[in-house]
């Protein structure tokens, strides 16, 4: 009598509808043992999917049951981002997810989506009208429809770093999915970018930055002491405006960075630093002093004010809507455009050397032949965000320390 065709376990490959199926018995990332189906026309076809399944079978755990882009998505922003990762960067996936990829590629199951499939979005992208494919027009009252909804497109394109974080996004998605044994390989990674040349910004010179100083200060600006922190020290807009009074000792002449203050969602977060190199203890210099000493006498320590702050709700030494709101309107006040960039210098030379403790100590002067270099020119901006968007709602803006 002859012997077995295939051996136990093996699976097979039989007729099927109006072509053929075949199954092969595979390990779960469960740990549980199924038959995991392949299907095509003929049997050729099928009997080459059928091989390539013996082998990722033999290599690991193989999923019999795939979810859609979607469903997965909504389980790595609910299980993997929101718990482990920045509140902020939750936001952001989110919203990437929600405007960007789920329209898109969505309903593709994970593991039938093919490069050729990302690649043909991502070129696409960039040339569709976001305020046409979000409705953002037509969402407006009919009195104030000004664009796409009466017909004038208002050409609201992704931008070349918008659709690179897009591409961020979903490929450490698909890593996730990698890692839950659910795909074999990250499609998103092989996909190609157009090339893009970052653009440099505009340095405000000492003379551009002395004079943004002292029309805040004629004006008797409540903020003056954070724009020269930010001029003087380089610090970020968010550190700033998550210092503490407790974090400033003006007799011994040192400010601590240890955390910042982010809005996410009309809640204000105190949180720890962007890195680990922004927690730093830095010296003051006499202009630094001679400003948040200014400053304590209407909102530090021993002021009726000093558990209020600015607006009689924030307990910290600066306002994080006064800051912004302020800045945009000293603009055209100081006689010269904004500069382009971030809200302190460039970050490869944000807290220079001789902004740290002197070979005298801090708070004590350098010893001769240690004195301090003249600090570079600086850029200063309000984060590229309208005044409007950070304005507080009063009965629902709240601190929350993270």
């Amino acid at each position: 009598m002859s012997g077995r065709s295939r051996s136990n376990g093996e699976g097979s490959i039989f007729p099927y509808r109006n072509g053929y199926a075949g199954y092969v018995w595979v390990r779960t990332p469960t740990g549980k043992r199924k038959r995991k189906y392949v299907y095509g026309p003929t049997r050729e076809i099928v009997h080459e999917k059928w091989i390539k399944l013996h082998h990722r079978a033999k290599q690991g755990p193989v999923a019999t049951k795939v979810p859609r882009l979607r469903e997965y998505l909504a389980y790595w922003l609910d299980e993997v981002i929101k718990p482990n990762r920045a509140p902020l960067t939750y936001v952001n996936y989110e919203l990437f997810v929600r405007l960007y990829i789920n329209p898109w590629i969505g309903e593709r199951r994970l593991d039938r989506l093919q490069v050729q499939d990302v690649q043909t979005w991502l070129n696409k992208l960039p040339h569709v009208c976001q305020c046409c494919a979000q409705g953002k027009d037509t969402r407006r009252p009919p009195e104030k429809r000004r664009c796409c909804a009466i017909g004038h497109c208002c050409e609201d394109t992704p931008s070349a770093r918008m659709i690179g974080d897009i591409r961020a996004c979903l490929r450490r998605a698909l890593n996730q999915a990698i890692t839950d044994e659910l795909i074999t390989r990250n499609v998103a990674a092989h996909v190609t970018l157009p090339s893009t040349r970052k653009r440099k910004g505009k340095a405000w010179t000492s003379d551009e930055a002395r004079k943004f100083l002292e029309s805040a200060k004629a004006d008797s600006d409540p903020l003056y002491a954070a724009y020269v922190l930010i001029l003087v020290l380089g610090l970020r807009k968010g550190e700033v405006l998550g210092l503490m009074w407790d974090d400033v000792n003006l007799d011994a002449g040192e400010l601590t960075v240890g955390l910042q203050l982010q809005r996410v969602r009309r809640e204000l977060l105190h949180r720890q630093t962007k890195t680990d190199a922004s927690e730093d203890t830095l010296p003051l210099i006499d202009v630094c002093t001679a400003a948040l000493q200014a400053r304590r006498k209407t909102t530090g320590r021993g002021h009726p004010e000093s558990r209020a702050g600015v607006a009689g709700r924030w307990p910290g030494v600066h306002h994080p809507v006064r800051h912004t709101r302020r800045t945009a309107q000293l603009q055209p006040l100081v006689g010269y455009p904004h500069p382009q960039g971030r809200c302190a210098q460039d970050h490869r030379a944000r807290r220079p050397t001789h902004l740290r403790h002197p070979p005298g100590g801090p708070g004590r002067p350098p010893p001769a032949g240690h004195a301090h270099p003249a600090p570079r020119p600086v850029r200063v901006d309000h984060g590229g965000l309208r005044p409007s968007l950070l304005e507080p709602d009063p009965g629902r803006a709240e601190t929350t320390r993270r």
